[in-house]
């Protein structure tokens, strides 16, 4: 007799709990992670069209799911959590869309680092971060918000009387523009996070439970990423080491602070924290130890006391890196894992944490279904041992070949069967 979708709904939560907490399930989960703009591809649509309209993305996204059945899955509100066109209207100088620049409109967006944050600016970011956010960040990355940087010092409000504290510099113009534009990218990203809940809602329904809540980042990567880049922060490692250790130090109650605030809102404890600069091509074990390891530990801790459920995306390898995480309690984490060895990391982190991942994207683009399963079969068989191992692949799947998923994911679900 077939399952309906809550019983389906129902063993698939379970099977999740059980491989999280490293007992065995009935069989390996499996599922897409990240799935990117794959969705986009596979129900015919461009990925400019996943970005500027709401409707075709989420819809994308429930064919793919549905067609495919994974055990839960990544929000796509999350995948691609800003539209195109409030990206568009504040002229954000950090994405390139499809159909920009000569980006052609089937691939997916390009982030473009940049040195926000000036070397010479540690300080008045660490002083305020507030109005360092307001008076320069803002104004940098969003060209519709240039205007924000001739704001007087926001102490000039201190300086009214009587609650109306207005100054002229406060009402030009070109600042009551800037926050216009500011609105309307503000209204568009809160009608897509509400697409993006009844998204979540619909799929519940339909039987696929979600995976994560909430988003934040490694202290270290939220200076690199966003403010400092990656050139610029790895010279700050011996320009100024006592600067940027100030300023992790100062973000990382923020990274904290973000990622328990968005699981209160979605009543999901999972917490996506994509690593980008830790792995070991970018920084040395000593470096790695003084300006990565500290504040990202204190990161996955405060999640995992407040009954969080970290998903670090170790990205790249992190073959030197794999004995720092035994600090971590044992069944509290889901390790997302790139090129790491896989032998290894269940050599080392079998009894630590469940781990995910390890699935060429290359063999899924340019394999055979033999190759596949061949590969699928290793994984199980070495990662799957005992439990703890939950099939995905290395990062997003946007190049990969229908069939080849398809191939994949019904070997898994047979093969990888315990009971």
């Amino acid at each position: 007799m077939e399952k309906s979708k809550q019983e389906l709904l129902v063993e698939r939560k379970k099977r999740i709990a059980d491989v999280i907490a490293l007992k065995v399930p009935d069989r390996v989960p499996i599922w897409f992670q990240d799935a990117g703009f794959f969705p986009a591809k596979y129900a015919g649509i461009t990925s400019r069209d996943a970005m500027y309209d709401g409707d075709k993305l989420f819809a994308a996204y429930k064919k793919t799911f549905i067609d495919f059945k994974p055990d839960f899955f990544f929000n796509p509100g999350h995948a691609i959590h800003t539209p195109g066109d409030a990206l568009e209207t504040l002229d954000c100088k950090q994405v390139v869309l499809p159909g920009q620049k000569n980006l052609p409109i089937t691939q997916s967006f390009q982030f473009v680092e940049g040195e926000y944050l000036k070397g010479d600016e540690y300080d008045m970011f660490l002083d305020d971060p507030t109005w360092f956010t307001i008076s320069r960040y803002l104004p940098r990355v969003h060209g519709a918000l240039a205007p924000l940087g001739n704001l007087p010092p926001i102490t000039a409000l201190l300086l009214g009387y009587y609650g109306v504290p207005v100054t002229a510099g406060m009402v030009s113009d070109e600042i009551i523009t800037a926050m216009e534009k500011f609105c309307q990218a503000a209204r568009s990203v809160q009608a897509h996070a509400g697409r993006a809940a009844q998204f979540i809602a619909d799929m519940e329904e339909e039987g696929f439970p979600l995976s994560c809540g909430a988003i934040t980042l490694a202290p270290f990567d939220f200076i690199g990423d966003t403010m400092r880049g990656l050139r610029e922060i790895l010279m700050d490692m011996f320009r100024r080491p006592d600067k940027l250790l100030a300023a992790v130090d100062k973000v990382t109650q923020l990274t904290i602070d973000l990622a328990i605030g968005q699981c209160q809102t979605t009543g999901n404890p999972g917490v996506f924290i994509p690593l980008h600069k830790g792995s070991d091509g970018f920084l040395s074990d000593e470096q790695f130890k003084r300006f990565f390891w500290p504040s990202l530990k204190k990161l996955l801790l405060a999640l995992i006391d407040t009954g969080l459920t970290p998903y670090p995306f170790f990205e790249g390898i992190h073959d030197s890196r794999l004995e720092y995480y035994t600090e971590l309690p044992k069944g509290k984490v889901v390790g997302l894992f790139d090129r790491t060895d896989y032998r290894k990391a269940k050599e080392v982190l079998g009894q630590t944490m469940c781990m995910s991942g390890f699935m060429p994207l290359s063999l899924l683009q340019t394999g055979t279904v033999d190759d596949v399963k061949a590969y699928a079969k290793d994984l199980i068989d070495v990662v799957g041992k005992d439990g703890g191992f939950i099939m995905a692949p290395r990062g997003m799947v946007d190049e990969t070949k229908p069939e080849l998923i398809k191939a994949w994911f019904d070997f898994t679900k047979e093969y990888g069967r315990y009971i």
